[in-house]
């Protein structure tokens, strides 16, 4: 598999392949891709197509060097760049968030802090839902060790120079289970019922990105997601922040965000939701990336 295509993908100016890598370096125990070295690595998989390994470099002014190993055709690096754009997070002009940041008392140490910081996404709508509800109530070291689990138990891999990269569980895999396949890896009954059941909905066509995105708001995206058993609101905003990019998905419960807003307050306890919601008033629009920038004080 030595032999690749070799793409360059350009990035906005609002962009630091320092500041991305390193949150992708410090993302604890991840399995579905490899940082080292300011090399990033991973597995792709499109449907009807052979899977492919990428290696994505700073390449400077020239924004991302993403070398594509495996029997790549123009469809092949088409998919590459959409995916590693959707990942990278490119498309979104971050200039208006930057310049509502530097008035706002929480945000302005942040973008100081991590400029040119993406919201680094999950573009796999299945992989999305399944990483919010395996990691619903746990730490993050657990879900992070549950999710390994998951995909090394039930995804596929490529091997490149000795090593294994994993390709995330596909919906008709995990479809096709019961209950009593996944609890050995630690899911609870529920965990385990939720993931089989959406997997289920996606096979059956009853939900993907296409039919979340055509209800046409973010508060409709909400509530059809909120619809299906085992998505309560923080796992919706999480899906909504992190694969359809809804600029306002705001995961109010989330206690990284409340950790950090005690943290930059110094704070005996966190805060409220009403607090959270009082403070949260500049960022409209862009609660979703006030999210992210906030958390990474944390992480």
């Amino acid at each position: 598999m030595e032999r690749y295509s070799e793409l360059r993908i350009s990035v906005p100016k609002e962009f630091s392949f320092e500041q991305n890598i390193k949150y992708l370096s410090d993302s604890g125990n991840e399995c579905m891709y490899e940082v080292e070295e300011n090399h990033i690595r991973r597995a792709l998989s499109f449907s009807g197509e052979e899977p492919v390994f990428i290696d994505i470099t700073d390449a400077g002014t020239d924004g991302l060097l993403v070398h594509v190993y495996g029997a790549t055709n123009d469809e092949t690096l088409r998919n590459v760049t959409r995916y590693v754009s959707d990942w990278f997070d490119l498309e979104t002009d971050l200039q208006p968030f930057y310049s509502m940041a530097q008035k706002d008392r929480y945000l302005q140490r942040a973008i100081q802090q991590f400029y040119g910081l993406r919201n680094m996404g999950i573009p796999d709508f299945f992989e999305a839902i399944s990483w919010g509800i395996i990691g619903q109530q746990i730490n993050l070291a657990f879900a992070f060790t549950l999710k390994r689990r998951f995909v090394e138990t039930y995804g596929t891999f490529i091997e490149w120079r000795g090593r294994r990269y994993w390709i995330y569980p596909t919906p008709e895999t995990i479809a096709g289970l019961t209950v009593d396949e996944l609890m050995p890896l630690q899911m609870t009954q529920r965990k385990s019922e939720y993931l089989i059941g959406v997997a289920r909905l996606i096979v059956e066509g009853k939900l993907s990105k296409e039919v979340v995105q055509a209800t046409g708001s973010y508060k409709e995206a909400e509530k059809q997601l909120t619809s299906v058993r085992g998505i309560g609101p923080w796992t919706a905003n999480y899906v909504l922040m992190r694969c359809l990019r809804s600029p306002n998905a705001f995961p109010l419960a989330d206690v990284g965000l409340q950790n950090a807003i005690k943290y930059l307050d110094n704070l005996d306890e966190k805060p409220s939701r009403e607090d959270i919601l009082r403070l949260a008033v500049p960022w409209a629009d862009w609660e979703s990336y006030a999210t992210f920038y906030l958390w990474r004080f944390l992480y």
